[in-house]
């Protein structure tokens, strides 16, 4: 018997085959793609952010979920104690940041190598521990008042303030930021044991943003329930943070504080229980902004511009609200010359029974007047500080990170204070 054979036989096999290695392929992509994101997902425990750099990380890196800041006043007694304090400092940021295997306990009868607060699983989970220094530090025990960077100095106390000394000031500020409390508590306890001898803490405070707005990439919502940091200059622009974030040699600074920065920590107390009755309408003129999309007043998308120009009476965005006076817009774009990175904090209840929360706000710029100073003098009296109390903080200069010839933090102006010593 002849068997007969489909004449499309051949036909429909190739096009199998080319649906088959279509298939292949588009699976490929699709898998990779999802790498990609698993990879770079803030949340991913594995994902680390480089230590060494020109720059210290934590400045214009992406906010993490957590944070710690950790004021602390320096008990070295020489010059050569000061210095090895810095270089166990980035021996252990170094070690904190990358994945690491869990040490092993050879001695029973020793203290453990680490806390054990995060078991087995040692990952860097997007950890970064940015180190600056407060202006005391520049004083007579070091010889360091010779090189102190040009705006460093103690904290202004604006007419709004209560400042309270217990959570104020320090030789050395520590900001530990991660997607976990546990990362940045076990990077806590580690660097304070290892520098126990050069080091003991003054305050220290947690803050913490809202999980959905870091996974998501958009803009953190605080404790008032706005969007922080709308107006945050673009930080793939190398230019744009050169003019507003990091000292260049174009800067009339000290020759080692190149790649560094001027931060400013405040700390402040909201009245929630107040603004919880408070009309939304007026919320929203104090801020300049809806609150739902964070769009200004007339706007409908939070990156649009509010168009001043076209408002010259204050007649939809009032003068008086936040945005207005921070963030004029004349005579150019960035008024206000700094890069918010802030943090809500949760501290219990005050003696009076309200809620003891409020705002860690963190800005970072070149220049400390022309930054945060003469925003806040822009500030001053507005309606928002019905609301608000600031009560602690400090001023500090970020140091310039781990650059190609150097080997540890401060590096530089150790070098630099050698080579003025007369």
């Amino acid at each position: 018997m002849k068997i007969k054979y489909n004449k499309n036989y051949k036909i429909l096999r190739r096009n199998a085959f080319k649906i088959l290695s279509l298939g292949i392929i588009i699976y490929t992509v699709l898998i990779i793609i999802i790498l990609e994101y698993i990879r770079d997902y803030p949340s991913n425990y594995e994902k680390s952010i480089s230590f060494e750099d020109v720059h210290q990380a934590g400045v214009i890196t992406s906010e993490q979920k957590n944070a710690s800041f950790i004021s602390l006043n320096v008990t070295a007694k020489t010059l050569d104690e000061l210095q090895n304090l810095f270089k166990v400092l980035t021996n252990r940021i170094a070690y904190l940041t990358k994945v690491r295997t869990a040490p092993i306990n050879h001695n029973r009868k020793m203290p453990p190598a680490e806390s054990g607060i995060l078991g087995s699983y040692l990952k860097p989970d997007s950890l970064t521990i940015t180190v600056s220094l407060g202006n005391s530090l520049f004083d007579s025990r070091f010889g360091l008042e010779k090189i102190k960077p040009y705006f460093l100095k103690d904290m202004t106390s604006f007419p709004n303030d209560k400042l309270e000394k217990e959570w104020y000031g320090g030789d050395l500020m520590l900001q530990i930021c991660a997607n976990s409390q546990e990362s940045v508590i076990y990077a806590l306890r580690d660097i304070l044991r290892h520098t126990s001898a050069y080091l003991y803490p003054l305050w220290k405070i947690d803050g913490f943003l809202p999980s959905r707005d870091i996974d998501q990439n958009a803009t953190p919502i605080n404790l008032f329930g706005f969007k922080d940091g709308i107006g945050n200059a673009p930080v793939h622009d190398a230019k744009l943070m050169d003019d507003l974030i990091w000292i260049t040699e174009k800067d009339h600074e000290p020759f080692w504080s190149k790649g560094g920065s001027y931060q400013v920590v405040r700390l402040i107390r909201f009245s929630l229980e107040f603004w919880d009755r408070t009309p939304l309408e007026d919320q929203e003129n104090d801020f300049g902004r809806h609150k739902a999309t964070g769009a200004p007043i007339g706007k409908k998308q939070e990156m649009e511009s509010p168009e001043f120009e076209k408002d010259p009476h204050g007649d939809v965005i009032l003068f008086d609200s936040h945005m207005r006076r921070a963030e004029p817009r004349h005579p150019e774009r960035y008024t206000a010359k700094l890069r918010r990175r802030s943090y809500s904090y949760s501290l219990g209840v005050n003696s009076n029974g309200s809620l003891n929360m409020g705002l860690i706000f963190v800005a970072y710029q070149k220049n400390l007047k022309t930054g945060f100073i003469d925003t806040q003098n822009r500030l001053n009296g507005e309606p928002l500080e019905r609301y608000i109390t600031p009560f602690g903080g400090g001023y500090y200069f970020v140091l310039p990170g781990i650059q190609l010839s150097q080997a540890f933090l401060a590096q530089s102006m150790f070098e630099e204070l050698k080579n003025n010593h007369p």
